[in-house]
């Protein structure tokens, strides 16, 4: 039989990247975490976690980490559906953990599942990623689900198309002026300051290949923050690929405008969770297909 107190400890560690991080969340000593997760990999006789900053799972620790998940889902749904006896005291909401973009979050993600969260009193445990590498977030069993560039299911786990988000590179009238007044070429794109979310986004690079057909390395402000990646672009910092449902005030005020009209970049979106079926995960995933068409194209 598994030890789910061991199991706990490893979940915890994989979730939050640490050991100290996780023995908060347990009330435990790092010390203590240290020897479940030490005794559970005797146990079954393989490493479960790459110690380092952060922490993750081995393949064999990521198994168990989406075993361990899925007992507390179950468990959650469990205590949900069982009449409350006297005496007995308040579970906690259940948590759903989910991968998801930052810029999905800032436009439509929390308005398509707000409702749903509000009714059956789930709680939301949003990791940001960039929407290339989430998948890796439900892969490695720190996640129970990912909107995510990757429409190939990862292994145990189903794929549903969401939709379209468009993205259009802009910048401020006057930054338009000042470096792109002879046209967007190579040249003029090699030396002009854009904006980046972090190292994982491609979406500046991918645009500037479409338009010259090259890898160009231009001046680079590192902006890991939705709203501050729009003001940048905004106040004439630089220019960057922001979503199209994002910036629609800001292109019909004219405070934004496009550099190269027509030339957008579309990525599409889908959800990908455990393919067990579990109550509450397939309830939320239904209601996110359904209002994610409400969002994107």
């Amino acid at each position: 039989m598994l030890d789910y107190a061991l199991l706990d400890a490893l979940a915890a560690v994989v979730r939050h990247g640490s050991f100290d991080r996780a023995a908060g969340e347990l009330n435990v000593t790092p010390s203590a975490v240290s020897q479940r997760v030490k005794l559970l990999e005797e146990r079954v006789g393989s490493v479960l976690v790459k110690r380092g900053q952060p922490c993750v799972a081995t393949t064999s620790g990521a198994l168990l980490c989406r075993h361990t998940e899925r007992v507390q889902l179950l468990e959650a749904e469990l205590t949900g559906c069982l009449p409350a006896l006297p005496g007995t005291l308040v579970e906690p909401w259940p948590a759903l953990r989910i991968a998801v973009n930052d810029d999905s979050v800032g436009t439509w993600f929390i308005d398509a599942v707000a409702q749903f969260c509000v009714e059956r009193e789930m709680l939301l445990d949003l990791v940001i990623d960039d929407q290339d590498h989430t998948a890796q977030r439900i892969r490695d069993g720190s996640v129970q689900g990912a909107v995510t560039t990757q429409a190939e299911p990862v292994q145990g786990c189903r794929s549903t198309r969401l939709g379209r988000m468009r993205y259009l590179a802009v910048c401020s009238p006057e930054f338009l002026a000042r470096h792109f007044a002879g046209g967007v070429t190579r040249e003029s794109l090699r030396r002009t300051p854009c904006v980046d979310f972090n190292p994982k986004d491609q979406l500046q690079k991918r645009f500037m290949r479409r338009i010259t057909r090259a890898d160009l390395d231009p001046p680079l402000h590192w902006i890991p923050h939705v709203a501050g990646f729009l003001r940048a672009c905004v106040t004439g910092l630089g220019w960057g690929m922001c979503p199209e449902r994002m910036i629609a005030s800001h292109l019909a005020s004219g405070e934004l405008v496009e550099i190269a009209p027509g030339k957008h970049i579309d990525v599409d979106l889908y959800w990908q969770s455990w393919r067990l079926s579990i109550g509450w995960l397939d309830d939320f995933g239904a209601v996110l297909r359904k209002r994610a068409t409400e969002f994107l194209d």
